[in-house]
C-alpha cells in the first residue's frame, strides 16, 4: 500500500481561464503531461493547487475531473485540511472517494494547537477516513510545528497515517522521525531544494512543486536517490537549483505557474490574493529556460556527431 506514494508526487497547480473560471483543458493537459512523464502520484488541492481560493463545487469538480482523467493510472491524492477539525470531519463525512487513493491533509493553522491538539486531529482525522491519510507539516505556512515526538506518536497510534510531508526545513527533525518511525510510515519531502540531502538521510520521495515544469527529470532524480546513485542524482539536482530559487523568490504558485505558461502547459493565471511574479524574475527565468533548451540542443547535435 504505501509503495505507491514512495517517490515524486507532483503538487499539481490549478490552471484558470482569463476569467477566472477552471480551465479543465489546460487541465487535461497537465495530467497527461505528468503520467507520460514518470511521476509517482499526483496531489490535488494542495496549496500548489490554490484550494484556499476554490469553492466546494469547484473542489468537488476537480476531485472528480482529476479522478476520471488520471483512470487508476497513478494514485491519487487529495488535500483536505484546516483549522477546523468537525468542519475537516464533515467534510470527509460528504465526500466522494471514488477514485481517490489518499488525503493529504495540512497540520491546523491559525490557532497554533498544542501537541496534543494536534495529535488528537490527526487519530479523528485518521479514525474517520475511509482511505489513508497523511500529515502535511509546512510551519512556514501554518506558524506551527509539528515536532517530532508529535509525529512519531500519530505514526504508532493512528493506523491510517501512512505518511508525513514534511516540509519544515529542518534536516534533523526529519532524521529523527526517519530514523524512529514504524516501518508503514513515509516520510516524504515538501521542499524542492533539500530533496536530495533530505532522501540521502533515508527519505521517501518527495511531493514537488517544480515537477509541474520538470516532471520528467525531478522524478528521475528522485529515482536515482531511491537507488542510491547520489552522483547522478546531484547533477539533475544542481541543475534544476536555479528554477527551484527562482518558483519560489516571488511566491508560490506565482512561480511555477509563470514557468508553465513558458513551457506551453497553461496559461500565468492566478486568484486574488495571489499575483504574477514580478517582471525582472519573469525574465530571469525565461533566460534560465531558454539557456538549459540551448544546452539541450547542444547535447543532441553532440550525441548526433558521434
Amino acid at each position: 500500500m504505501i509503495d505507491r506514494f514512495r517517490g515524486t508526487g507532483t503538487a499539481v497547480v490549478t490552471p484558470f481561464h482569463k476569467e477566472g473560471n477552471i480551465d479543465f483543458n489546460s487541465f487535461e493537459k497537465i495530467i497527461e503531461h505528468q503520467i507520460s512523464s514518470g511521476v509517482n502520484y499526483l496531489v490535488f488541492l494542495g496549496t500548489t493547487g490554490e484550494s484556499v481560493t476554490l469553492s466546494d463545487d469547484e473542489k468537488s469538480a476537480v476531485i472528480n475531473f482529476a479522478a476520471e482523467i488520471v483512470n487508476g493510472r497513478l494514485p491519487v491524492v487529495v488535500g483536505v485540511g484546516g483549522c477546523n477539525t468537525r468542519q475537516i470531519l464533515d467534510t470527509i463525512r460528504q465526500m466522494s472517494f471514488d477514485g481517490v487513493d489518499a488525503v493529504l491533509s495540512v497540520s491546523p493553522y491559525y490557532n497554533k494547537p498544542q501537541p496534543k491538539g494536534i495529535f488528537y486531529h490527526y487519530r479523528e482525522i485518521g479514525g474517520l477516513c475511509p482511505v489513508p491519510v497523511i500529515i502535511y507539516n509546512v510551519p512556514g505556512r501554518t506558524s506551527s510545528n509539528i515536532d517530532s515526538d508529535t509525529t512519531l506518536r500519530i505514526a504508532s497510534e493512528v493506523p491510517n497515517v501512512i505518511g508525513i510531508k514534511e516540509a519544515s526545513k529542518d534536516l534533523e527533525q526529519c532524521a529523527r522521525i526517519i530514523k524512529y518511525r514504524p516501518d508503514n510510515f513515509l516520510v516524504i519531502s515538501g521542499n524542492d531544494e533539500l530533496t536530495l540531502p533530505f532522501m540521502a538521510l533515508g527519505g521517501d520521495g518527495v511531493i514537488s512543486v517544480i515537477a509541474n515544469a520538470f516532471p520528467a527529470e525531478f522524478s528521475e532524480m528522485v529515482r536515482l536517490c531511491l537507488n542510491d546513485s547520489f552522483g547522478e542524482a546531484r547533477k539533475i539536482h544542481l541543475g534544476l537549483l536555479d528554477f527551484i530559487q527562482a518558483i519560489y523568490a516571488d511566491g508560490s504558485p506565482s512561480g511555477v505557474k509563470a514557468l508553465m505558461e513558458m513551457k506551453g502547459l497553461c496559461k500565468n493565471i492566478l486568484r486574488l490574493p495571489l499575483v504574477k511574479i514580478n517582471k525582472s524574475l519573469n525574465n530571469h527565468m525565461s533566460a534560465l529556460l531558454s539557456e538549459m533548451e540551448k544546452k539541450e540542443e547542444r547535447r543532441k547535435k553532440k550525441e548526433k556527431r558521434i
